[in-house]
C-alpha cells in the first residue's frame, strides 16, 4: 500500500494539464499588474499623436508667421501710399494755378510794352488798338481753361445764374425777363464762377 500512495504523488501531469496551469499563472501575473498595461499602452498612444501633431503644429506656425510678414507689408505698402497721395494733394494744391499763370505772363508782357509806347508815343488810336489786341489775347487763354460769359439780356431771371439788383418797367420784354446787364457773369465751365448783376421787366 505504501507503494502505490507513492507513485500516485510522484505520477507526472499530462499535457493538458500543464497548459491549464501555465494559463492559471499568467491569470495570476495579469490581475497583479492590469495598471502597468494600461499606462504602457497610454504612453504609447500619446507618443503616436505628439508624433502626428508635431508636423501639423510646425505647417500652423509658419502660415502663421508668413501671413504675419504678409500683413506687415501691406501695412508699409499702405502708410508709403498714404503718404504719397498725400503730398500729390498737396503739390496739386499748391501748384494747380501754374500752367494759368504760365499762359498769361506773355499778357503780361505784352501790358508792359502797351504801356512803355504809350509814354513815348502820342498816337492814342496805336494804344488803343495795341490794347485791344491784348484783351484778345487775355480772353483767349481764359477760354482755353473754361471760361464763358454769361449771355443774359432777354433771358429769363434765374436766381442760379442771376443777380437782380432792380425790377424795371418794360415795353420790350414781358415780365421775369433780364433787361439789362449791369456785371457781367462767368461760368467756369458748367459751373458758376461769379452770377451776373442785372435788371429785371415787371
Amino acid at each position: 500500500m505504501k507503494d502505490e500512495q507513492t507513485f500516485v504523488d510522484n505520477k507526472e501531469n499530462t499535457p493538458q494539464e500543464n497548459i491549464a496551469n501555465e494559463a492559471d499563472q499568467a491569470n495570476v501575473v495579469d490581475e497583479q499588474n492590469p495598471v502597468n498595461d494600461s499606462a504602457e499602452s497610454a504612453q504609447e498612444g500619446t507618443e503616436s499623436e505628439v508624433e502626428v501633431l508635431d508636423p501639423e503644429v510646425a505647417k500652423f506656425k509658419a502660415l502663421a508667421e508668413e501671413s504675419e510678414k504678409r500683413y506687415l507689408r501691406t501695412q508699409a505698402d499702405f502708410d508709403n501710399f498714404r503718404r504719397r497721395t498725400q503730398k500729390e494733394k498737396e503739390d496739386l494744391a499748391k501748384y494747380a494755378t501754374t500752367k494759368l499763370i504760365t499762359e498769361l505772363v506773355p499778357v503780361i508782357d505784352n501790358f508792359e510794352r502797351a504801356m512803355t509806347t504809350a509814354d513815348t508815343n502820342a498816337d492814342a488810336d496805336s494804344f488803343i488798338k495795341g490794347v485791344s489786341m491784348i484783351f484778345r489775347q487775355l480772353d483767349g487763354v481764359l477760354q482755353a481753361e473754361g471760361l464763358t460769359v454769361m449771355q443774359t439780356v432777354g433771358e429769363p431771371f434765374n436766381p442760379e445764374y442771376h443777380q437782380a439788383i432792380m425790377q424795371v418797367e418794360s415795353d420790350e420784354y414781358e415780365e421775369g425777363i433780364v433787361v439789362e446787364e449791369v456785371q457781367k457773369g462767368y461760368m467756369m465751365k458748367d459751373k458758376v464762377l461769379r452770377p451776373a448783376m442785372v435788371k429785371v421787366s415787371m
